[in-house]
């Protein structure tokens, strides 16, 4: 293909790195809007971090033989030759962010935050390499109480939204690293013993993360794992008492649950609590939310050892689960009130100046003036068109009377003409669904 060809060829979207249309982003402002005043209503304060941090973050967090860091890391070398990497997931972050600006220091931190995160993985239904995800995350609390005040933040989001009994919680204890270490000796004796079956993912975790194996989705291995030892009969003490405490909190709260022994998680830094909220709605099960506790990471990146729990959720699967079970109720997404229509260029400025009283005037009204010209014909398909429900007429007998003319965009009724110094008063009554005067 020569240069100008070339030049030539249409440009499009990263694969995986899927654009936002105007048509979809009403219901992620629904969904956002939902987890906004619940975190206002739980106490849990806003962060902000950078989609670029220093690849070591990563690695030193989540693990260097993890799938995420061997894999699905989006890993480049700027111009000073230093490596940076966009941010896999956000809790790294967020605990970056928190040492670096004192935020832990002989205090508790309660944060949420939400943002684009990267992977580069095989783009499914509901799963992209650009993914959006939002999150909390509680520093300095060690007890089982917080463990629980997360769990139950999530179960209130689903009420919110209609979907709790459309999910399914599942918990497990991974205990401390030490028990998890012995553990982990037992694991590997064990699948020493059952070589033969492991794929060969699971061979290559065998002697880096052999807790993964558990995971596993190779129907091949069901059978073999299902009779692996639990993790459950070697936790320490502490571990199975904060574990115990937990779950009599969330049976007194009235939230379901299961232990599924197999729930390990993909990073290295949880220990203790992992829970996840799974859906069957969308074809296969499906995890929509996942978290636990991960008391060592503070001081695995230099700070000092400080108690953290959290969890994140997909926000593409949770629109696309809304859409799917038809939850997105009516009145939910913005719909245009007015559009202002000039029936000639004559009557164009005097149209922008009244959208802007009336915009002054009923700060509620969702109003769109109409621009670019055109016949009178095609100015009212473009009226009709934008989904308003009152198109305002303004022409040369308006502007002659100093009135307006409604035309009912969406009711059989007849077009009015109404006083421009009433205007917004009626205006107002139409919102607040009374009748147009």
């Amino acid at each position: 293909m020569s240069k100008p060809e070339a030049s030539k060829k249409r440009i499009q979207a990263i694969r995986g790195m899927n654009d936002l249309l105007p048509d979809q982003s009403p219901l992620w402002q629904y969904f956002e809007g939902k987890v906004r005043a619940l975190m206002q209503r739980y106490g849990y304060a806003e962060i902000r971090t950078p989609i670029v941090e220093q690849t070591a973050l990563f690695a030193r967090s989540i693990g260097e033989v993890t799938d995420i860091v061997e894999k699905e890391m989006y890993t480049f070398e700027d111009r000073n030759g230093d490596s940076l990497t966009l941010r896999p997931e956000n809790t790294a972050s967020c605990v970056r962010a928190a040492m670096e600006h004192g935020l832990l220091h002989n205090q508790t931190q309660r944060l949420w935050y939400q943002g684009p995160m990267f992977r580069h993985e095989r783009p499914q239904k509901g799963r992209y390499r650009q993914f959006h995800q939002v999150g909390v995350e509680a520093f300095g609390l060690d007890g089982p109480d917080i463990d629980a005040e997360v769990i139950l933040l999530s179960a209130r989001l689903w009420k919110d939204l209609g979907l709790l009994d459309h999910v399914t919680l599942e918990l497990n204890s991974l205990g401390s690293n030490e028990a998890r270490a012995a553990y982990r000796d037992t694991l590997v004796t064990y699948f020493e013993q059952h070589r033969d079956q492991l794929d060969e993912d699971s061979l290559r975790r065998l002697t880096s993360n052999p807790l993964r194996i558990l995971d596993s989705k190779n129907p091949a291995m069901a059978d073999m794992l299902a009779d692996a030892p639990r993790l459950m009969d070697h936790l320490d003490d502490a571990s199975r008492h904060h574990f115990e405490r937990l779950t009599a909190t969330l049976e007194a709260a009235g939230i379901d649950y299961t232990i599924n022994p197999r729930l390990v998680r993909g990073l290295d830094y949880y220990c203790r609590t992992v829970f996840e909220w799974t859906t069957t709605a969308l074809g296969s099960q499906g995890t929509v939310c996942a978290g636990g506790r991960y008391d060592g990471l503070v001081e695995q990146l230099g700070g000092k050892p400080t108690p953290a729990v959290g969890f994140a959720m997909g926000i593409e699967r949770l629109v696309l689960l809304l859409q799917t079970l038809g939850l997105i109720p009516d009145g939910a997404l913005p719909e245009l009130d007015v559009y202002l229509l000039p029936m000639d260029d004559s009557a164009t400025a005097d149209a922008m100046l009244l959208a802007e009283q009336l915009r002054t005037e009923l700060p509620g009204l969702s109003l769109q003036l109409h621009c670019g010209g055109g016949s009178f014909k095609s100015r009212i398909k473009k009226a009709d068109r934008s989904g308003a429900q009152l198109a305002l007429l303004l022409g040369e007998d308006e502007l002659a009377g100093n009135s307006v003319t409604v035309k009912f965009l969406r009711e059989e009724r007849d077009q009015q003409s109404l006083a421009r110094d009433g205007l917004a008063n009626s205006l107002a009554l139409r919102l607040a669904n009374g009748p147009l005067t």
